[in-house]
C-alpha cells in the first residue's frame, strides 16, 4: 500500500514537471514608490503569464511612441500580493518526494534586491505568515516524518550550510574563519552521482528546532561578512542542506 502510494504520488510530480519555474514579483520597497508597475501586466485568466511592456520610438516616426509587449510563460507567476503560504503551496508536494527518496532541489534566482532570500529564508524576525520556504520545507518534513513513525518509518536527517563567494566555498556553521581549511566538491564514491563537500560541518539534527537554530547561526555569519564587502550579497550564493535517510524494517523498504 505504501509503495503504491509513494509511485502514484510521484507520478504526479513527473506529470507537473521534474524542472518547474515559478515568477514571483515583489512588491515595491518604500524607496520605490515613487515609480510604478504598469509596464507589468497580469492575466486574471492565465496564471502561467506574465506581460512587460516598453514604449519605443514608433516606426512611422512624428514624434510618436509605440508600446511593445513581451509575453513570458512559466509554470505559475505570482503577484505582487502574493503570501509566503502562497509560494510554498506550489512546492510543497515536493517534500514528500524528498520524504520518498528522491533528491529535490528548490532555488532563487534573480538580481540583487530582487527578494530571494526573503522568499527562501523570510526576514530576520519570523512569523507564521513571514517564514520562507526552507523553515516551511523543515516544518512539513518533520510533521510528516513523525505521522509516518506511526507507519513503520524511521528517518534521520543531517543538515549543511554553506556559502560560495568568488568560487570559494564557506561554512556558514563554523562561527570562526578557519583559514587553513579547504572546502573541495567532491564525488561519494565511483557508482555514485552523489556530492559532498571536504571537512564542511554536516550535523544531525531531530527536530525543527535544531534546524531553526542552525538557520539563524548561519544568517549571522553571513551578515558578519556582508559588513565587510558592500558588493558582498551580489556574488554570493547560499546553500542548505537537509539529507534525509529514511527506513522500514517491516517491509525492508530504505530511501
Amino acid at each position: 500500500m505504501e509503495q503504491e502510494r509513494r509511485r502514484l504520488h510521484n507520478a504526479v510530480q513527473e506529470l507537473k514537471g521534474n524542472i518547474r519555474v515559478i515568477c514571483r514579483v515583489r512588491p515595491l520597497l518604500e524607496k520605490e514608490r515613487h515609480n510604478d508597475m504598469n509596464h507589468i501586466q497580469f492575466l486574471p485568466s492565465d496564471e502561467k503569464v506574465i506581460t512587460l511592456t516598453k514604449e519605443q520610438e514608433s516606426r512611422t516616426g512624428n514624434n510618436r511612441k509605440d508600446v511593445v509587449k513581451h509575453n513570458f510563460s512559466f509554470d505559475h507567476v505570482l503577484q505582487p500580493v502574493a503570501k509566503q503560504e502562497e509560494v510554498f503551496e506550489d512546492i510543497s508536494q515536493l517534500v514528500q518526494s524528498a520524504l520518498d527518496g528522491y533528491n529535490v532541489c528548490i532555488f532563487a534566482y534573480g538580481q540583487t534586491g530582487s527578494g530571494k532570500t526573503y522568499t527562501m529564508e523570510g526576514p530576520d524576525e519570523l512569523t507564521c505568515d513571514t517564514k520562507g520556504m526552507i523553515p516551511r520545507a523543515v516544518d512539513q518534513i518533520f510533521v510528516t516524518a513523525r505521522r509516518l513513525e506511526t507507519m513503520g518509518w524511521l528517518y534521520k536527517f543531517t543538515a549543511s550550510f554553506l556559502e560560495i563567494y568568488n568560487e570559494t566555498i564557506r561554512d556558514l556553521l563554523v562561527t570562526k574563519s578557519q583559514k587553513a581549511v579547504v572546502y573541495d566538491i567532491k564525488q561519494c564514491s565511483n557508482k555514485s552521482e552523489q556530492l559532498y563537500v571536504t571537512n564542511l560541518e554536516y550535523i544531525s539534527v531531530s527536530t525543527v528546532e535544531e534546524v531553526n537554530k542552525l538557520i539563524t547561526i548561519s544568517k549571522s555569519n553571513r551578515s558578519v561578512a556582508k559588513t565587510a564587502m558592500n558588493d558582498h550579497s551580489s556574488r554570493s550564493h547560499s546553500v542548505f542542506q537537509l539529507h534525509i535517510e529514511g527506513s522500514n524494517a517491516a517491509n525492508g523498504l530504505v530511501c
